[in-house]
């Protein structure tokens, strides 16, 4: 396995993923939900900066995998991370979800973006070995705390939807 191919097509997946996310911040109906979105584009970004940094170290390594860094610190975990608290899903019981209605296609996307980062990096993480394998697991458990994130968010603005009056 070539884990620079890995890398830089999960650089270029990241880069899409953070534009997706910005783009998507401003037309989002509901503020919380455009909160969310800005905030995982800064999240994406860490992202891209993580795996240019891995794509470095293997560049000054020649190659060699075992010169990847081990996962230091490990992602999102800190106070000041987005993905660490369950505060923002919590935040929309004090908003009017209603409104976010029109965004649950924009939402489901999202979840489906970090379901594949996800799985490209849990794929790419059973043929790798050593620290490479660590670094690669790191981002797939990342991606997968994204993943339950816009999950939860789509299920809660469709629950909502499918239990209104009709016409709203």
């Amino acid at each position: 396995m070539n884990v620079r191919h890995i890398l830089t097509y999960a650089l270029q997946r990241e880069r899409e993923g953070k534009r997706f996310f910005e783009e998507n911040a401003g037309r989002m109906a509901h503020a919380a939900a455009a909160s969310i979105f800005r905030q995982l584009a800064e999240e994406e970004q860490r992202h891209v900066d993580y795996i240019q940094a891995l794509l470095r170290r293997l560049a000054a390594s020649d190659g060699v995998d075992d010169a990847l860094p081990a996962p230091d610190p490990e992602p999102d975990v800190g106070p000041d991370s987005l993905f660490t608290a369950r505060a923002v899903v919590e935040h929309l019981d004090q908003s009017v979800i209603e409104s976010m209605i029109p965004d649950v296609a924009v939402l489901r996307t999202a979840y489906l973006i970090e379901r594949d980062f996800a799985e490209l990096y849990e794929t790419a993480a059973e043929r790798a070995e050593g620290q490479a394998k660590d670094a690669l697991l790191a981002l797939a458990r990342w991606e997968r705390g994204h993943e339950r994130l816009f999950q939860e968010l789509h299920d809660r603005v469709f629950d909502m939807y499918a239990g209104m009056p009709w016409g709203g």
